[in-house]
């Protein structure tokens, strides 16, 4: 694994726990368009990937019925969702450790961007990032590769070495997006993914410690090879 020149970072379940927020939301929003509630398992499955994906392919609601149950998700957890949410302990300093190793570093998530900007906020994240990056509609960004994408030209914007990105997350669902850009990534093991969510990845971490050893150790062995 060579040293990342940049590092993008998921949001739900690897910077922040907001496993409550996003199923009370999503069961309120079922409930809504008159759709079953799934059990509490099922329920945190929910948690990462794109809720108008989940109600449509895993609820199995026709499209009309996913998008009134994604605007009702949406309404409910800007009023109350993102407010259940907790920070991971061991983020902040796995942030600060890595901005203080100068590597740029940005959210990509598949929450809608104005919630990401205000969880970033909210919790003091955004003063450790270059860019904080969700889906928009009014911009077509729909899917989580193409977050990422947006992420990384917004992080080139910004004179950022995009040479080298690196993509951190806890879903199957962020390793494959990055994947598609051709963008290897780091999985982590303290989030929602279920077993072997970690396939494909260069590494599967157990706690933000670690990662930030896994990092330094990669550009302490790229210094001694150059």
């Amino acid at each position: 694994m060579k040293p990342p020149t940049c590092v993008l970072l998921d949001l739900d379940g690897t910077l922040v726990d907001s496993a409550a927020g996003v199923t009370a939301s999503a069961a309120e929003a079922l409930r809504a368009v008159g759709a079953p509630v799934p059990d509490a398992p099922t329920l945190r499955t929910f948690v990462g990937p794109p809720m108008y994906d989940t109600f449509r392919d895993v609820v199995g609601l026709p499209a009309p019925a996913a998008r009134t149950a994604l605007a009702a998700y949406r309404a409910s957890y800007a009023r109350t969702g993102a407010f259940a949410a907790t920070v991971y302990d061991g983020i902040p300093e796995l942030l600060d450790t890595l901005a203080a190793r100068g590597l740029p570093l940005g959210i990509a998530t598949s929450k809608v961007q104005d919630q990401a900007e205000l969880m970033a906020r909210r919790f003091g994240l955004d003063a450790r990032l270059s860019t904080v990056c969700g889906v928009s509609d009014e911009a077509g960004r729909t899917t989580k590769r193409l977050v990422i994408r947006e992420c990384v030209a917004r992080l080139r914007a910004a004179g950022a070495d995009v040479s080298r990105p690196l993509m951190v997350g806890d879903r199957a669902y962020d390793i494959e997006s990055a994947a598609a850009e051709g963008i290897p990534a780091v999985h982590v093991r303290w989030g929602y993914g279920g077993p072997g969510e970690s396939a494909g990845a260069l590494a599967s971490v157990t706690e933000p410690a670690e990662l930030a050893e896994l990092l330094k150790n990669t550009v302490e062995t790229e210094d001694q090879h150059a």
